[in-house]
């Protein structure tokens, strides 16, 4: 076993002192919800899941780094601590919107009002320290650093995080069984999300060294498929989703959630395309800029 040295300085550093808010941020969302059970539904679930998982990492995070472990984890290190703090803060966004929308805008009053409304402002707070951790850790011009500390490597966590988000609303319109396009579509997504996966998890267990193939001009090509896939879904998911489908008729007809949930899946579609052509965009620049010839 390796013999472990305690690494007080990771405690009192920028990042140590940012992960404390964190903890006490996410910590103090799910109490002050759970005080009056205000998470039920599928949507209080997932928000109380966000701020309890974010708390149980981010600690896991700080005792490993205290204690001197992190080096010796069969691990990329700093690659799973970048990854999750972009995932984290993209969760705690997410729930930051969510949250209030559900449980504030709709029913709302008194003392259940104000825990629910400090619940809200602390899921603020979580998220604003989980972007300054990705901006403290994220990989500076010129710098020699890990992958997913870098612009391409963050947006392949956003890029999955909202392929997953497309996959919640798709399961929930089950929509894409009438047309030959709709599945496409959803292979689009499936195919994009499983590729850019394996990347993430090669990268967090060090055996991007073992692929047989160069990595930068992998990711090149691989963005400029997922571009284009991308192009296609955008156009063939509206066209098709929306077909005798109007918001008036979905509304009439007690539709109106599917009816958003498609309209989602639409904007969804769209974020992630613009993630992808940016993704693409960084990944030629390291590989036919900085690369000397």
């Amino acid at each position: 076993m390796p013999a472990l040295e305690l690494n007080t300085r990771s405690l009192i550093s920028p990042l140590g002192v940012v992960r404390f808010f964190e903890v006490f941020f996410a910590c103090t969302a799910f109490s002050l919800v759970s005080v009056y059970h205000s998470y039920n539904g599928s949507n209080g679930v997932w928000c109380m899941f966000t701020w309890c998982f974010c708390f149980v990492v981010t600690l896991l995070i700080i005792l490993v780094e205290f204690i001197g472990l992190a080096q010796s984890l069969p691990l990329s290190w700093q690659d799973f601590t970048s990854a999750f703090s972009m995932l984290a803060a993209l969760m705690t966004f997410t729930t930051s919107v969510v949250y209030p929308s559900v449980f504030i805008a709709n029913s709302c009053s008194g003392r259940d009002c104000a825990y629910k409304g400090s619940a809200t402002a602390m899921s603020c707070l979580c998220f604003i320290a989980y972007a300054i951790e990705v901006g403290l850790t994220r990989a500076k011009s010129g710098e020699v650093s890990s992958f997913l500390a870098t612009v391409p490597g963050l947006l392949k966590v956003f890029e999955a995080y909202v392929a997953c988000l497309i996959f919640s609303l798709v399961d929930f319109t089950k929509s894409y069984r009438s047309y030959a396009g709709l599945q496409w579509c959803v292979a689009v997504y499936c195919i994009c999300f499983i590729i850019t996966m394996f990347i993430i998890i090669l990268t967090v267990g060090r055996c991007l060294a073992s692929l047989p193939f160069p990595l930068e001009k992998a990711l090149v090509a691989y963005n400029f498929l997922a571009v284009l896939m991308y192009i296609t879904a955008t156009f063939v998911w509206p066209i098709y989703s929306f077909r005798d489908f109007s918001r008036t008729y979905a509304c009439n007809a007690g539709l109106c959630r599917e009816w958003n949930n498609r309209l989602g899946v639409t904007f969804l579609t769209i974020f992630n395309l613009i993630a992808y052509i940016v993704d693409l965009v960084y990944s030629s620049k390291m590989v036919f800029v900085t690369t000397p010839a």
